[in-house]
């Protein structure tokens, strides 16, 4: 190098060190070179979990990190969401949570240890998982129209339990017992996995259970699923009928999982996150065992999140309001 500019080097050195300016090299740092914690708001043994321990995986491989899941349950996830919009922006903490957090969980609470919109960066959709309307596996109820039939003749007697109250396997129930005209009771429990458990033990007859979730244990015969709530019957599971199919049209629900990272987190981060998670999702081996469990990958862009979070709001919104669904 000349001497000139050797000496123009030197001077825009002196100019950055001057204005606190950094090298471009300094201001990306290397990321991650650490353990990172993705935070689960929900009990181990539900859908949050699967997904989260799902995703955990290709993000090790590719960023040559450990990922590790914390379930961190409570109130609907507000308990493990709020922890994650209170932690250091540097991308070591996470967040894999369903809809019932970022669409439902505001217009249940009217105060809430995280604001949606302010306390998030969002780096995109994971997948979208439908229901099973599952029953015991030696239920008396073989089809949905037994369960409507007995609802009708007992009304509120006949109960359904939930990931918690305003979680979407709440909230679509609340919707099928509209539709069929029957009232039913409802338990909610600290997530999925338990009220699953719940009606494999005979606690409750009815949960909607995702997909993911009820598979291992339809093929066991420890539940039976009546029905399922997607718009197509699950390639899983094709002797399973739709709620369509089985008399209730227009209900078509799911849990659609995304992913956060507090707010502020540097935009080379979510990027590179967001990058790491596509090509996970892209990969043959992770399709396949999100196929066999019939989730649907969905490997959203940070920039399409903004656009899908004002829909999926604003219909859950609306089934609240019909519903007058409180948090008591």
């Amino acid at each position: 190098m000349h001497r000139r500019e050797l000496g123009i080097s030197a001077l825009g050195l002196m100019a950055a060190a001057a204005t606190g300016a950094r090298p471009a090299a300094a201001q990306a740092p290397a990321y991650p070179t650490r353990t990172v914690t993705i935070v689960a708001p929900f009990a181990a043994g539900g859908s949050t979990d699967l997904i989260a321990r799902l995703i955990a995986q290709p993000l090790s491989a590719r960023l040559n990190q450990q990922f590790v899941v914390d379930n961190r349950a409570g109130a609907n996830g507000a308990v493990g969401s709020g922890f994650v919009a209170r932690a250091r922006p540097d991308g070591y903490t996470l967040l894999v949570t369903p809809n019932s957090t970022y669409a439902i969980n505001p217009h249940l609470y009217s105060s809430l240890p995280y604001n949606q919109e302010r306390d998030f960066a969002p780096i995109g959709l994971l997948v979208q998982n439908g229901f099973f309307l599952c029953v015991r596996g030696d239920s008396p109820f073989r089809t949905v129209a037994d369960f409507v039939a007995a609802a009708r003749a007992a009304p509120d007697t006949i109960s359904f339990g939930s990931g918690g109250i305003g979680s979407a396997n709440h909230l679509a129930p609340e919707m099928f017992a509209a539709a069929n005209g029957v009232k039913l009771q409802h338990v909610p429990y600290r997530g999925s996995g338990p009220a699953m458990q719940a009606v494999i033990s005979g606690e409750i007859p009815m949960s909607f259970v995702d997909t993911g979730v009820a598979l291992p244990f339809m093929r066991s015969g420890d539940l039976r699923a009546l029905a399922v709530s997607s718009e197509q019957r699950s390639a899983q599971a094709p002797d399973v009928p739709t709620l369509a199919e089985s008399g209730t049209p227009g209900l078509n629900a799911s849990s659609d999982f995304a992913m956060f990272a507090p707010a502020n987190t540097p935009q080379p981060i979510i990027r590179r996150i967001s990058e790491a998670v596509i090509e996970g999702l892209r990969t043959p081996d992770l399709r396949e065992r999100l196929q066999g469990l019939s989730i649907d990958a969905v490997g959203g862009t940070p920039e399409a999140f903004p656009a899908y979070l004002a829909a999926e709001s604003a219909k859950w919104r609306d089934v609240i309001r019909a519903r007058d669904i409180r948090v008591e």
